[in-house]
């Protein structure tokens, strides 16, 4: 069968997104296509670098194109993240903002956020953090700059700039041991002064660490600024699980999409034996998605070098040098949060950029 740019395309509108399940045609994804003579090589631009389902599309297309007589199939990636529609008005440069929050203090909350910055910037993408978690800012310690103070340029207030990451904190304000004791209005305030007042720069992603409860910071975000979705972390006990539904059921009532629920510390692996242990239980995360109908992002494990980079403020262990019982799950949460949010943001999409020769 002789090759055509037709052809070819024809055969790409037969490959969906696992994920947006329409195809990649449809999707604007296929930015470039060159036949030459029985070979085919495209560009095929992912809706975010971390995109989850990339090996996934890979093995599709090159099945297609191989049943229409391709020889040869070079596939050449780029990603272009797709901005939540009328972000831009109150947060100039910044595609998505991502809440993260839980119904209960010490489940890892904090944690959670420093590891999907993390891992969003390690898979390309522009990333901040701003810890809007004022009563008990952790940010800072646990990315080592708990010491650093931010500049003022014109008017605006510039992050401080850690691991790759942007980040502003409260607890670059205060003294470390010094209590906050504030009403809702001054809460309020500070928050509005973090988003309108920071000079965030152009970011793909802008994750937000909450206090934890049903509050007034939520509540101020979501009157603030059209949020792209909210992850609810929490461990797998009952009496945790109770606390994040309620703070589910918040962000459903105040029509934040729900981007899914993470299980942290939901089994420890014994580094000497290998032998896994439930110490609280696990699933019950897994099994309130599902009854709640919201997507399930995945386990975290209790792991020795989350807990000792959390400290040290090197949270870049967790991803070089880690041994695969904990990295992997990290990885596959950070990329599967990734997907949701593409989900959610890619409604709308980009207008056509289709470059056939």
């Amino acid at each position: 069968m002789s090759l055509s740019n037709e052809s070819v395309l024809d055969a790409l509108r037969r490959v969906q997104d696992p994920e947006l399940h329409k195809d990649l045609v449809t999707l604007n994804m296929i930015k470039r296509v060159d036949v030459t003579g029985d070979r085919v090589s495209l560009n095929v631009e992912l809706t975010t670098p971390a995109c989850p389902m990339k090996d996934q599309i890979s093995k599709d297309i090159t099945r297609e194109l191989k049943a229409i007589g391709a020889a040869a199939v070079d596939i050449e990636w780029s990603a272009q993240v797709r901005a939540t529609p009328k972000l831009a008005a109150q947060l100039p440069g910044v595609k998505n903002t991502i809440a993260v929050g839980a119904g209960k203090g010490g489940v890892g909350k904090s944690t959670i956020s420093v590891l999907a910055a993390l891992g969003l910037h390690r898979d390309g993408a522009k990333v901040g953090l701003l810890d809007a978690d004022v009563y008990g800012p952790s940010i800072p310690k646990m990315l080592g700059i708990e010491n650093e103070k931010p500049k003022v340029r014109d008017d605006k207030i510039l992050p401080i700039v850690a691991h790759g990451i942007r980040v502003m904190s409260m607890g670059f304000m205060v003294e470390p041991e010094r209590a906050v004791i504030w009403r809702g209005p001054m809460i309020h305030g500070v928050i509005k002064q973090f988003l309108d007042q920071v000079d965030w720069g152009e970011l793909d992603y802008l994750i937000i660490d909450l206090p934890p409860g049903t509050g007034d910071v939520p509540l101020t975000l979501s009157q603030s600024l059209p949020m792209t979705g909210a992850v609810v972390v929490c461990t797998p006990q009952d009496v945790a699980l109770l606390d994040a539904v309620k703070a589910l059921r918040m962000y459903q009532q105040l029509n934040v999409p729900i981007l899914g629920i993470v299980e942290n510390m939901s089994y420890f692996i014994a580094p000497d034996t290998g032998k896994e242990y439930d110490l609280f239980g696990r699933g019950g995360a897994k099994r309130a998605a599902q009854r709640l109908d919201v997507p399930f992002l995945g386990e975290i494990p209790i792991n020795i070098n989350i807990r000792v980079s959390g400290d040290a403020g090197t949270p870049v262990t967790n991803f070089e040098g880690a041994d695969a019982t904990s990295r992997e799950p990290i990885t596959n949460f950070v990329r599967a949060l990734a997907g949701r949010i593409s989900v959610q943001s890619m409604m709308q999409p980009a207008p056509l950029e289709l470059k056939i020769t």
